[in-house]
């Protein structure tokens, strides 16, 4: 009784939006990428090696994705998936471009307004159709402190960890304020 392992297991039991690919309309746009007829490719990287790629056309808002998606060893499917944009005014001018999510749930269209989409399983939809949930959302009360505190330690050109903190002050701050707050 109440041993290693036993109780209710830490986190939410959903999957992260850390853990799959994802598509940011305001990356596309910086690139250049929501004109009418722009073309091309997005790759995924990790360690600086291409991953995953997927091909983009951009039609009359609306952002067409084309790739291969290949579930539990089956045969690939080539998958081509359009993707409504929308441009919102911003109060103080201009405007944002959003995606209208095409996904569905339980029978009803999600029609959501979102920066990104996930590719969780077989097509790109927003967190809320995955069910997808952010790491932070089941880190412990000390998990959360200990985030804090290397959050702290990297604003003060130290390395991240639990071990004796040893930065010098910052130039301008108070003797005072970096005893009470960092030391």
């Amino acid at each position: 009784m109440g041993g290693i392992g036993s109780g209710r297991p830490s986190g939410t039991g959903r999957h992260t939006v850390d853990g799959c690919r994802s598509i940011d309309v305001n990356r596309l746009h910086k690139a250049g990428c929501l004109t009418s007829g722009w073309r091309g490719n997005w790759e995924w990287k990790y360690d600086g090696k291409r991953v995953a790629c997927i091909s983009l056309r951009f039609e009359e808002d609306r952002l067409v994705l084309s790739y291969n998606y290949r579930r539990n060893g089956e045969d690939l499917q080539n998958i081509e998936e359009s993707v409504t944009t929308v441009h919102v005014p911003c109060q103080l001018g201009g405007t944002r471009p959003y995606f209208i999510c095409p996904g569905a749930v339980n029978g009803v269209a999600c029609g959501r307004r979102v920066a990104k989409l996930h590719g969780a399983e077989c097509y790109f939809l927003c967190r809320h159709c995955y069910r997808l949930a952010y790491a932070s959302q089941s880190e412990g009360e000390w998990d959360r402190a200990l985030r804090r505190a290397n959050k702290i330690q990297d604003r003060l050109g130290g390395d991240p960890g639990i071990g004796i903190f040893s930065q010098p002050k910052p130039k301008g701050m108070w003797r005072a304020t970096y005893g009470v707050r960092y030391g």
